[in-house]
């Protein structure tokens, strides 16, 4: 979380000083029109290079997951930055109207302008000649493009209606780039800053090209069949068994995929529960039925069904050098932990650590629980299973109880996000350093 958090501010001081040694001009600004027009370009430039690195973030490149802790991290910092996209562009759209109303309402007088000096540059010129256009296209675009951000954060809209939608911001981005480049000041790109963001913009527009070709994560997919399914009613989750073909380079237990059964319903992330056998193909999901793609999945899926997979994605990968671990399940979080146990099984490298793991549930399935203590038993694993009806709650409390340990202990988390922050609360008030020690999946796809 921290890369994320130094990221962004990183993204903005690094912007804000570009910004300021190429138009100095602003500290000596007097007047509200001259605030009005250095605040519209700031606005403009902060705007067009927050929406510039989400769309890079998109293409999901893999160079900068190791930096950032994951995948998951990487789309929290696109979230981020969609959202800080958003308050700029209204901030930049009140910049440009706002002193308009002001001067039709009667509330300020427009000072009088000279004659403009001629422009000698012929391309300056022919972006003259297109600012009427660029503002026209650029204003009716910051309408759209807020409106689908908005949809992206209300999750009570269907992941199917959501993802429709959110497939047209490129062509959005790419109508917002044509409008910073004739609108940006000309002077700009002769500025160390008009380079950085002649090369966000360049970058941005290829990842804007990419996505409408549908071509995002294409050269990583691998085709599939289902070979198995198996529903474990009493939890509301289905396992599926995938016949992996040639091309998958294998996974780290705790890692994640994308998969598609259904093009119209795009590409959805699972965690695999399964190790890696290059001599048995095979990769397994564990899904639940929380929403309205996976509650159809049971229907839909059938054995021998093709299935598009890419990947894999991910760091939540249990590497540390701790001498205990202590993992934390919450409901279908347990997934993660599943291939972890199945490669320690596999490898018997779990002698070189004392590892507990927590699986907190709040539904029961006999024969889930069954294949778990027999995959802990197999792995050497501490297994701890609360049912909250039953044992209550888990908590930081009784984590300590249970491992006498835990000063020492590195923390894996995938569950409830809500779940996961209380415990690194909890245990960062205790002393332990969270930041190298509490690691928690944060994968949404909105």
């Amino acid at each position: 979380m921290t890369s994320i958090i130094r990221a962004l501010w990183v993204g903005f001081a690094g912007l804000s000083i570009l910004w300021l040694a190429a138009d100095p001009g602003f500290f000596s600004a007097t007047g509200i029109f001259q605030w009005r027009h250095f605040l519209v370009q700031y606005s403009g430039v902060l705007a067009m290079g927050c929406m510039s690195i989400a769309m890079i973030l998109s293409l999901r490149p893999r160079w900068p997951e190791r930096w950032f802790g994951g995948l998951d991290k990487m789309y929290r910092l696109h979230k981020w930055l969609g959202i800080g996209a958003l308050v700029v562009s209204i901030s930049h759209w009140f910049f440009v109207n706002g002193v308009k109303w002001a001067v039709g309402w009667g509330f300020l007088t427009k000072p009088e302008r000279g004659p403009r000096a001629p422009i000698e540059n012929p391309l300056e010129a022919f972006f003259r000649q297109l600012r009427n256009p660029a503002e026209f296209v650029g204003e009716w675009t910051f309408y759209a493009v807020a409106l689908l951000i908005a949809v992206a954060l209300i999750k009570i809209i269907p992941y199917r209606q959501f993802l429709r939608l959110h497939r047209v911001l490129p062509v959005a981005y790419l109508v917002l780039v044509f409008h910073s480049v004739v609108l940006a000041e000309f002077y700009y790109w002769l500025t160390p800053l008009g380079m950085v963001l002649a090369i966000m913009m360049a970058a941005g527009t290829y990842a804007a090209i990419i996505s409408l070709m549908g071509r995002i994560g294409a050269e990583r997919c691998v085709q599939g069949t289902i070979a198995d399914l198996h529903s474990f009613p009493g939890v509301k989750v289905l396992r599926t068994t995938i016949d992996m073909g040639p091309g998958w380079p294998g996974h780290k237990a705790g890692q994640f995929a994308f998969a598609t059964s259904n093009p119209k319903e795009g590409a959805h992330p699972y965690t695999i529960a399964s190790s890696w056998d290059a001599d048995a193909p095979q990769i397994t999901f564990f899904t639940k039925a929380l929403g309205d793609h996976t509650s159809r999945l049971e229907q839909t899926l059938k054995s021998g069904l093709p299935i598009t997979i890419e990947g894999p994605y991910g760091c939540f990968t249990f590497d540390d050098d701790q001498p205990v671990q202590i993992w934390i399940g919450a409901g279908v979080g347990i997934t993660p932990f599943i291939a972890k146990m199945q490669h320690l099984a596999k490898d018997g490298a779990a002698a070189t650590k004392t590892i507990h793991l927590f699986h907190s549930t709040a539904e029961v399935d006999d024969a889930a629980l069954q294949n778990l203590d027999e995959e802990a038993r197999a792995a050497n694993i501490q297994l701890h299973v609360l049912i909250s009806a039953r044992d209550g709650y888990l908590t930081g409390d009784r984590i300590r109880q249970q491992v006498p340990e835990w000063p020492e202990a590195s923390f894996w988390f995938c569950g409830p996000a809500g779940f996961g922050a209380a415990l690194r609360t909890d245990f960062a008030n205790r002393g332990v350093p969270v930041r190298k020690r509490f690691h928690q999946e944060l994968f949404s796809m909105r």
